[in-house]
Formats: structure tokens, C-alpha cells, sequence
């Protein structure tokens, strides 16, 4: 029984002791008070990146725990220090207003199963610039204005709270923006896109992963390889691109150009901007549009539509051709199957 006794209580001190080295205490903090810092370049192989802009003391803080999260996964903080003293280069400082923390390895083949994964929480200023890259992690700004540069791997973009010139690859990962403006570019090779609050020129590219657009303004370009692309409360300028799956675009008050190859599109107009062009070349295509002064030119297998008043042109079951109400903003839409037209 007394053994019994002392295994459980070893047990329950190790499982502990590894979740203090991975949710609660950072390995290292460091803090750097009255200095001026413009400029923050992070780099780790494995861990995550989090850079805050706040009023504050800037700081940063060290995560260390063991890639291989396995029944081996809890070292002592010795064991830490002693791999990273054998196996990595771990610089934190801060010279000529600029903030670096780089983990890198020292060995160029290291085994994944005895490597550490090592994080970087950092608080700066809100007007910094960054560049930071890291092999798999994700990577999370918020909070800063300036010039951002960020890439992973694999990992995923989280984005909240930026102002200024904001560029972020990831190769796999999803991406999340929100309260971001003036230029934002942001890449995935094959997760979603989420996109919440934003303003300015705001481009997205996912390779096959979703996008989704909520309450944004500015000139948007929005694309996917292959999945949907859903949105609502668009203003200024949206292009939204699909090569197979569905959209549906709703409440928007903007110029628009939308286009699937394969999926279904549901485009809801409350106010047309400068054009509008809707193209399909497989699915069904439902537009809502508003009954202005319109040049109009739709195209389709079969086109259904009420009765147009104050009208001049010619009206078929696959084409339509003319000026509504006098004529003015120009609105195309084609597809290779039905249309549905409704005028409000």
C-alpha cells in the first residue's frame, strides 16, 4: 500500500509540475524598462509567437515544454536548462530599439521526439513594427500599429486590433482578423479565412479552405481555390472569387464582382455601387438587386424574373438586355445555368 501510496503521489507531483511548465508560469521573463522600442523581430522552430501592444512595461515571456508531448512529456526546469544550454541558442534583448527573441537550434537534424517547443509572449508599445516566423506555431498580433510581417508554417494567424501595413503567410493554417485597417494581406495554403470588422484595402487568399466576410469596408478582394465564400455588410468595393464552392453575399452596399465554377451563388444587394458582375458556369445564381437606374445585361439557361416596369429592351427566356429606369449603373450577370432575378 505505501508504495502504491508514493507512485501516486509522484504521479500526481509530475503531472503538476508539467502543467505549471505549460499553462501557468513562463520558463523566463524579461523585462525592459525605459527602453524605446520601435521594432520587434521574433524567430522560434516549433513554438508560438504573441506580440501585445500595451501602455506598459515591455517584457518578454519564455514558454518551454517538450515537443514530444508523449507519456515523457514533463521536464524539471533543470532538464530545460540543461537541453537548451546543449541544444539551442535562445536570445532575448533589446538593441537600438529593437526587441529580438530567436530560439533557434544548434543542430540542424534534431530529433522532433527529444526537441522543445518554445514560445514567446511579448509586450511592446502599440506603434511597432514586426517580423516574425516561426516552423509551426501560431502566430497572434494584437493591439499595434505599424508595419507588420509575419509567417508559419503551419500554424495559425490570429489578427485583432491592428492599424497600418499588415502582411501574414501561413501554409496551412486558418487566419482570423478582426478591427483591422488600412492595408491588410493576408495568405493560407489550405485553411479558412475569417474576416470581422475591418476597413482599408483587405486581401485574403485561401488555396482551399472557406472565407468568411462580416461588416467590412474598403476595397476587398476575397478568393478561395475551392471552398465557399459567405458574407455580409460590405461597403466599398468587393471582388469574391470561388473555383468551386458556393457564395452567398448578402446585405451588401458596394460595387461587386463575384464569380463560382461549380457551386451556387445568393447575392443580396441593399445598394449598388459603381457595377456589379455575378458569373457562374455551373450552379444556379438568386440576385437581389435594388430598382434603380440600371443598364442591364443577364444571360442565362433560363432566366426568372417578374415583370419589368419602365423598361427599354429586349427581354427573353435566356437573355435580358436594356436600361431600367433610365439606365445608369451597369449590372451583369451570367451563368451557364438558371438565374433568379428579383428587383426591390
Amino acid at each position: 500500500m505505501k508504495k502504491y501510496f508514493f507512485l501516486l503521489v509522484i504521479s500526481c507531483f509530475s503531472i503538476a509540475l508539467s502543467a505549471q511548465d505549460k499553462n501557468d508560469a513562463p520558463y523566463l521573463t524579461k523585462s525592459f524598462a525605459g527602453e524605446s522600442i520601435k521594432n520587434v523581430e521574433a524567430e522560434t522552430s516549433g513554438g508560438s509567437i504573441t506580440v501585445t501592444g500595451s501602455a506598459g512595461q515591455a517584457k518578454v515571456e519564455v514558454f518551454v515544454w517538450p515537443s514530444n508531448k508523449g507519456k515523457n512529456a514533463s521536464f524539471s526546469k533543470e532538464e530545460i536548462q540543461k537541453k537548451l544550454d546543449e541544444d539551442y541558442n535562445l536570445t532575448v534583448s533589446v538593441v537600438n530599439g529593437k526587441l529580438t527573441a530567436i530560439a533557434e537550434s544548434k543542430k540542424k537534424n534534431n530529433n522532433w521526439k527529444n526537441a522543445l517547443s518554445i514560445s514567446f509572449k511579448i509586450y511592446t508599445p502599440v506603434n511597432v513594427s514586426t517580423e516574425l516566423t516561426t516552423s509551426g506555431g501560431s502566430i497572434h498580433l494584437t493591439d499595434l500599429s505599424g508595419t507588420q510581417r509575419f509567417t508559419t508554417s503551419g500554424g495559425s494567424l490570429h489578427v485583432d486590433k491592428l492599424k497600418g501595413n499588415v502582411k501574414g503567410r501561413t501554409s496551412g493554417g486558418s487566419i482570423h482578423a478582426k478591427d483591422c485597417n488600412e492595408d491588410i494581406d493576408l495568405t493560407t495554403s489550405g485553411g479558412s479565412i475569417e474576416a470581422d470588422n475591418c476597413t482599408g484595402k483587405i486581401k485574403l487568399l485561401t488555396s482551399g479552405g472557406s472565407i468568411r466576410l462580416n461588416n467590412l469596408n474598403g476595397n476587398i478582394d476575397a478568393t478561395t481555390s475551392g471552398g465557399s465564400v459567405r458574407g455580409e455588410l460590405i461597403k466599398g468595393e468587393l471582388l469574391a472569387h470561388t473555383s468551386g464552392g458556393n457564395i452567398d453575399l448578402q446585405k451588401l452596399s458596394c460595387s461587386l464582382e463575384t464569380s463560382t465554377s461549380g457551386g451556387n451563388i445568393d447575392i443580396q444587394i441593399i445598394e449598388l455601387g459603381k457595377y456589379a458582375k455575378i458569373s457562374n458556369s455551373g450552379g444556379s445564381i438568386n440576385a437581389e438587386i435594388p430598382n434603380k437606374g440600371i443598364d442591364l445585361k443577364v444571360k442565362g439557361s433560363k432566366i426568372k424574373t417578374e415583370k419589368l416596369s419602365n423598361f427599354s429592351g429586349s427581354i427573353e427566356d435566356d437573355e435580358i438586355n436594356g436600361k431600367l429606369n433610365g439606365g445608369g449603373i451597369p449590372v451583369t450577370i451570367k451563368n451557364s445555368g438558371r438565374i433568379n432575378l428579383v428587383l426591390k
